[in-house]
């Protein structure tokens, strides 16, 4: 044990102590913080250059309402009342005759949108006002990139007001008595009903936030992501280069196999807890000092810690087991990928687990040890109430899991650690896992 201590050492005051530490520890932040930085700004530096469309109206419709509605936009909306700053892009528009050749027209306006002649151009169906199943109600929207882009609901806005008028006109009805006819009703999300364990008192529902719902676990399943990425997969790499340059020979002469492979993960753990330790404690005094102290996970973070202790060392054991399997550079670039695809694979199943973290995708997969830390930690920090045993058989098995990785680990790593020559193939992984 105190050789596994001495090696911990070794490592984690190797790691802690490089320049490259303390730049990592501030560069993620920065990043991160950057980017969020940088969408305030964006959103704030709206792009104001006038912008021209086409409009083709099959209805015979919408000319005028449309003439109406960019006349008045343009007096109101371009410039800041009081600084007179031009604030919004102003709208041209021009009305062109539906073509015959339908397929002509519709190339020739794309062509005069690629050349930046056009921002987009808009064709709207003969049937809007009376629309049915077999009839032509369509409003089409021709742009190079549609996503985000304003224009485009400002002008599905002006024309749904404008056929709403035309069909109150046609009912003989007055437009005032049916402003509550066309009154949307929008759905609160809200929280629970809660009665206070100290006083218990019953708690109000609140009014749910769903970036906050989205956001948290998010970010803790991004925070056990990186931590895993620096500590635990760079052992590979390490444990390559150790045996490559007969480090591994001169350090198996005073310690045992199991002692070198569990003290370099142990040192990946301390490297992990050390920044898990600065960033929690970082984002806490942050949150509390702007006022969002609500977003703070407190119950989530024993189980955070816990479960990424178990995550560092489930995958450090493989990346140090498959480091000694390795004999080069190429040997460890081809073996990195496999070995990481417990961590990544709850990447792509994240945003389901977000919504409906009671699902049965969830629930299953939360119990299944490779990828329980990161879903079970996905679901923790939701709103929704995960029932204790769920965290607490996933722990279980996790622990299981991890003893049984630790101990295959150990075997691939005291054989191959001193092997030179052979190939990190499946059969010799086989091999050196279940035969002396």
């Amino acid at each position: 044990m105190n050789k596994i201590l001495t090696l911990f050492k070794r490592e984690y005051r190797a790691a802690v102590r490089t320049k490259s530490f303390i730049i990592s520890l501030l560069l993620v932040p920065i990043m991160m913080g950057g980017g969020i930085a940088a969408m305030l700004i964006m959103e704030n530096k709206k792009e104001t250059e006038d912008k021209t469309f086409v409009v083709v109206d099959y209805s015979g419709l919408m000319a005028e309402p449309l003439r109406a509605a960019l006349e008045l936009r343009n007096q109101n909306e371009i410039f800041d009342p009081e600084t007179g700053e031009k604030v919004n892009s102003a709208y041209r528009v021009e009305f062109v005759e539906p073509s015959e050749d339908l397929m002509t027209q519709q190339r020739e306006l794309s062509e005069r949108v690629q050349s930046a002649e056009l921002h987009a151009f808009i064709e709207i169906g003969p049937d809007i006002l009376h629309p049915s199943k077999d009839s032509e109600s369509y409003l089409r929207y021709y742009s190079e990139h549609a996503f985000g882009d304003d224009m485009r609901y400002w002008f599905r806005t002006i024309i749904n007001d404008q056929l709403r008028l035309l069909r109150v006109t046609e009912l003989n009805l007055e437009a005032e008595q049916t402003a509550d006819l066309f009154h949307w009703l929008e759905v609160d999300g809200m929280g629970l009903v809660t009665v206070d364990k100290k006083t218990g008192e019953q708690q109000k529902a609140e009014k749910s936030n769903e970036l906050q719902s989205f956001l948290v676990p998010y970010v803790i399943m991004i925070l056990m992501f990186m931590l895993v990425m620096m500590s635990a997969v760079p052992l590979l790499t390490s444990v390559m280069e150790e045996k490559s340059e007969k480090i591994a020979e001169v350090l198996l002469g005073s310690i045992t196999p199991f002692q070198f492979m569990m003290g370099k993960v142990l040192g990946g753990i301390g490297v992990s807890l050390t920044t898990a330790a600065i960033y929690v404690s970082a984002a806490i005094f942050t949150l509390k000092y702007m006022g969002y102290e609500s977003l703070i996970p407190y119950d989530v973070l024993p189980w955070f810690f816990v479960y990424t202790i178990f995550f560092i060392i489930m995958v450090g054991s493989g990346m140090a087991s498959l480091g000694a399997t390795a004999n080069d550079s190429k040997d460890a670039q081809s073996l990195t990928f496999p070995g990481i695809i417990p961590v990544i694979l709850p990447m792509f199943v994240m945003v389901p687990v977000i919504q409906d973290p009671s699902g049965p995708l969830a629930t299953t997969m939360s119990l299944i040890p490779p990828f329980t830390p990161t879903i079970m930690m996905i679901r923790l920090a939701t709103p929704v109430t995960v029932p204790l045993w769920q965290p607490i058989v996933g722990l279980l098995g996790v622990i299981l899991f991890t003893i049984f990785t630790v101990w295959i680990g150990a075997r691939v790593f005291r054989t191959a650690i001193l092997i030179q020559g052979q190939k990190p193939t499946i059969g010799n992984l086989i091999k050196y896992a279940f035969k002396n």
